[in-house]
């Protein structure tokens, strides 16, 4: 049996008449202890799909096999700022009972909606593509399917998992988890294989590092492919498709458990990132550093850690690439109903953005190199969420008593300062431009 709560913004959401029950309890401070956050669990690991695409496979794994462990430190410091970002979009929702694109499209020029939207919806084909082309990368080392056919493949894949939404967005929510799932059982398994130095990866986390351009564009690379902008947009809606607060003392309770929920589903996704850039130091960086794409990994694992390491490295591709793909469509919807009011078909927003990845293909386009141009665009849109998103929650007009505490507001700005800053460094290495300073 499933109930159906309030509808928002045109999106009924759906709970079991049991789940129901478990978070009213809850709200109502009848139910306590670690199962009290079961029931809420669900929005964070939806959006930490995102930092475990297939751009961090290229940016960790070409990081990993060119300096070792040195750049993991930027690792840890690209899932603190996602954790920041994603639980201050949790709290727009929830307090606001809007999605980031709503919230502008309610308290912004129209001009400035309009033009927002046009640079988001580049941005959200710009992470399509990269998430076609890592699952269609997987699909032909895997199977030898045709990348044109396995783009398609993928495609009819990502909307079938979408269509599941028909029946509430629990069941959407367990598969995409279940995707993450074997994700991280897949690179416990990597670092098992490839036998990292614990000592150095501990070392590399907390010792910050730049040994010059290359290994500042990658440290950029590393943030452009972590700090997703559609992960921005579309946790302020996940949070909305469930129970609701019926006053404040339940809102911040829902605010208290997204931000254990946050850190949880990030923290995670921070593991998996550092096992990927582990995995490539370990295995390629003493006489293999010139291992910087997906199709020469899976074939140099072949010979250094066995069959079984180069297969399991391709399944969690294939899984990140299948499940971003999936959260990448639905933060679409939410960008595109939310800033105009215009929800289209499941099925043509999965072709409209599948389409710049089948011209890719079609025009023979090396998938590495269109990989590093999808980071580049999403470079240029990320400004564009974050500068909103910590805009808004500043502003007590909106957020009441739930307004930023002057510290995190104040670590916002400086977070999303050093993402802008090394945005321009990133586009600036790009043009072919001299980074200032010797680097």
């Amino acid at each position: 049996m499933a109930v159906e709560t309030e509808v928002v913004g045109g999106r009924p959401g759906q709970m079991s008449a049991r789940t129901l029950t478990a978070a009213r309890a809850v709200l109502e401070e009848r139910r306590r202890g670690i199962l009290a956050l079961l029931p809420f669990l669900g929005p964070a690991f939806i959006a930490s799909v995102a930092y475990m695409d297939p751009g961090n496979f290229a940016t960790n794994i070409g990081a990993g096999s060119l300096f070792g462990y040195k750049l993991l430190w930027v690792v840890v410091f690209a899932n603190l700022t996602a954790m920041l970002f994603q639980a201050l979009s949790a709290k727009l929702g929830i307090v606001t009972g809007l999605s980031l694109p709503e919230v502008c499209r309610d308290h912004l020029p129209t001009p400035v909606t309009v033009t927002m939207w046009v640079v988001s919806e580049v941005g959200a084909m710009a992470t399509d593509l990269a998430e076609f082309l890592g699952a269609t990368i997987a699909l032909n080392l895997l199977f030898g399917i045709p990348m044109l056919a396995g783009a398609v493949i993928t495609g009819i894949a990502t909307y079938g998992i979408l269509s599941l939404e028909r029946r509430g967005f629990r069941p959407l929510e367990a598969f995409i988890t279940a995707l993450v799932g074997v994700i991280a059982i897949s690179y416990l398994l990597e670092v098992v294989f490839s036998h990292p130095s614990f000592g150095q990866m501990a070392l590399g986390s907390v010792r910050p590092w730049l040994g010059g351009s290359e290994s500042v564009l990658f440290a950029v690379g590393i943030i452009g492919a972590t700090v997703m902008p559609h992960a921005v947009y579309l946790h302020s809606s996940l949070t909305q498709d469930r129970v609701r607060p019926r006053n404040q003392t339940e809102r911040r309770r829902l605010v208290r458990l997204s931000n254990i929920e946050v850190p949880i589903a990030l923290g995670l996704a921070g593991l998996i990132n550092m096992a990927m850039l582990s995995m490539a130091a370990a295995t390629f960086h003493s006489g293999n550093s010139g291992v910087a794409d997906i199709s020469t990994a899976y074939r140099t694992l072949t010979p250094l850690l066995g069959p079984a390491a180069a297969t399991v490295f391709l399944i969690s591709l294939l899984a990140s690439g299948i499940s971003a793909s999936s959260v990448g469509t639905m933060a679409g919807q939410v960008i595109m109903q939310g800033f105009v009011r215009v929800r289209i078909p499941l099925w043509l927003r999965r072709l409209v953005t599948m389409a710049p990845t089948l011209v890719v293909i079609w025009i023979g386009v090396n998938p590495t190199r269109a990989l590093v141009i999808s980071q580049v665009v999403l470079s240029l849109v990320l400004p564009v969420p974050v500068i909103a998103l910590v805009a808004f929650t500043r502003r007590r007009s909106l957020m009441g008593q739930f307004v930023n505490r002057r510290l995190t507001s104040t670590v916002a700005i400086i977070a999303a300062g050093v993402i802008l800053v090394l945005n321009v460094v990133l586009l600036v290495q790009v043009f072919g431009l001299p980074l200032p300073l010797g680097l």
